[in-house]
């Protein structure tokens, strides 16, 4: 099992931004995908996820200009719009378990993060 985020790197304030999450060893079709978070010096927040049909929930303060779709058959895309400098993280993805529109990353279904850094 493995889950690779990229895409990440230095973008302006008010830019946009799409991190990829490319999976193997198990199928999108059966696994939930979310994405999370860490800024510097804080915990690790939930972003999104979409699960197995395509369906997509937000936490709360990110559905405004944050989207996830599968572009593949092995990839997530996450897409960022209108870049904040609070964006700045190390953003991750995981596969999940989802219930009652709320997500919870599977212990051994993590992902190498990617860095985001918000900045002019």
């Amino acid at each position: 099992v493995q889950l690779q985020a990229s895409g990440g790197g230095l973008v302006q304030p008010g830019g946009s931004l799409e991190l990829s999450c490319t999976v193997s060893g198990f199928s999108l079709d059966y696994y939930s995908i979310g994405w999370i978070r860490q800024a510097p010096g804080k915990q690790r927040e939930g972003v999104g996820c979409i699960t197995t049909d395509g369906t997509t929930y937000f936490e709360d303060g990110m559905k405004d200009r944050f989207t996830i779709t599968r572009a593949n058959a092995n990839t997530i895309s996450l897409h960022i719009n209108g870049v904040k400098s609070e964006d700045t993280a190390v953003y991750y993805c995981a596969a999940v378990d989802v219930a009652g529109g709320r997500f919870y990353p599977k212990a051994g279904y993590w992902g190498q993060g990617t860095q985001v850094t918000v900045s002019s």
